[in-house]
């Protein structure tokens, strides 16, 4: 029996019948900006970009870049208990559907999730049809939610995370949410203080998992270009500083001008459109650069590489890594792709966003905490024990996703 909508739901649901009406034009000026892709704007109208594989199909979704790529550690752990099981991972940003095609998992296709219209979600559950649809995060799309289980296709969300600021803002919206996690059959959360903001906008029985960030499997890299980057880097001693902000990069850079030697500095920022913004900040402290945007190797103090998808290459040339967005108010970046790769860990002071996981990586020495006074000294140093340690956990974790798998598998509708 399909669950009757509540009001807010309800006001919700009439009010996104006019989206049609404003989609195609708000696309194409996306489209204009670089926003969306020329060849796949149109799936997020709900037109399908790929044809559907026989057989039963699970639909993952995920919002960004980094929800997006932690899901292929369950995607692997789902695919080892259902071999025969195809896979849809469902994103709504451009980054997210680019680097995400480098790392596909087996039998994994991706597609722009429609806009919340219920013509354009009809056109999209038709034509994919899922066994099963699994949510990652806690950003629900509320048609969405309420097309698919009005067909019958069981719902999970999984890996949510909601801290206390992200609570606030959807507290008001209490009804709403509760109508909403009310439709999923099972909700995890990756700590307890999520699990508790989680019951209080109304889901029942929620349980802690952990995070799917740690069990990530390791980013791809092209072969050539790694060989080629490896050549160029022979005598150097790099390291890198990963998706970067402004904060980041300007202690970074002052600890990098006060020093006599230091080693070649990698800056990969979280938007790769910032190279020469970097660039111009480095020269204002004496420091020269190059960039790999441009066709430049690693032939100065720093090499900017402003490319997109290409992280796997830095992790695996990189022995220490600083993660970036913990010296502002980013509140820190994903530590386990660095640790997949055998990349030790540090970070600054801010690491609010990942503070469970900076938390699992200090209880056994696998992360070490740097400030402005000492980050020269941290990077210069011989991490290797540190960098195994953090394999250690990272190679473990990816194989502790089979209990969550398979209550997963159990959900699936049946045919």
């Amino acid at each position: 029996m399909t669950r009757p909508a509540g009001p807010w739901l309800r006001v919700y649901l009439v009010a996104s019948r006019i989206i049609p009406l404003v989609a195609s034009t708000v696309l194409r000026r996306r489209l204009s900006r670089g926003k969306e892709l020329p060849e796949r704007w149109r799936e997020k109208l709900g037109e399908p970009g790929l044809g559907r594989p026989n057989g039963t199909l699970i639909w993952l979704h995920a919002v960004g870049l980094g929800e997006t790529l932690a899901l292929r550690g369950l995607i692997a752990a789902l695919a080892a208990k259902a071999p025969a099981t195809e896979f849809l991972v469902t994103s709504g940003t451009r980054a997210s559907a680019e680097v995400f095609a480098a790392n596909l998992p087996p039998r994994t296709r991706h597609q722009f999730l429609p806009l919340d219209a219920p013509s354009y979600l009809r056109r999209f559950l038709d034509h994919w049809k899922p066994a099963l649809s699994v949510w990652a995060e806690q950003d629900l799309w509320p048609g969405a939610v309420v097309a698919t289980a009005e067909r019958g296709i069981p719902l999970a969300l999984v890996n949510a995370r909601m801290n206390a600021e992200a609570y606030a803002r959807r507290q008001r919206w209490r009804g709403l949410y509760a109508d909403l996690f009310a439709r999923f059959s099972l909700v995890t959360a990756q700590d307890a203080v999520t699990a508790r903001h989680l019951q209080a906008l109304g889901a029942v029985d929620v349980r802690v998992t952990g995070s799917l960030k740690a069990a990530v499997p390791p980013l791809a890299a092209d072969p050539q270009a790694l060989g080629t980057a490896r050549a160029a880097l022979v005598g150097r001693r790099p390291v890198l500083l990963a998706s970067s902000h402004a904060e980041d990069e300007a202690v970074t850079l002052t600890a990098f001008r006060a020093a006599k030697s230091r080693p070649l500095l990698l800056i990969a920022p979280r938007d790769p459109g910032r190279g020469a913004e970097i660039a111009a900040r480095a020269a204002d402290q004496g420091l020269k650069t190059t960039r790999r945007s441009l066709g430049e190797g690693p032939t100065a103090d720093i090499w900017i590489v402003d490319t997109l998808g290409e992280m796997g290459l830095w992790y695996r040339l990189c022995p220490t890594t600083l993660i970036g967005g913990t010296f502002g108010p980013t509140e820190g970046h994903n530590p386990w792709e660095a640790a997949a790769l055998d990349s030790a860990i540090l970070h600054g002071p801010r690491v609010a966003n990942f503070a469970s996981d900076f938390a699992t990586l200090h209880a056994s020495g696998a992360a070490q905490a740097v400030s402005e006074a000492n980050l020269l000294d941290a990077l210069v140093a011989d991490q290797s024990a540190v960098a195994t340690r953090a394999k250690a956990l990272s190679d473990s974790a990816q194989g502790g996703l089979a209990p969550l798998a398979a209550e997963l598998l159990a959900l699936r509708r049946p045919g």
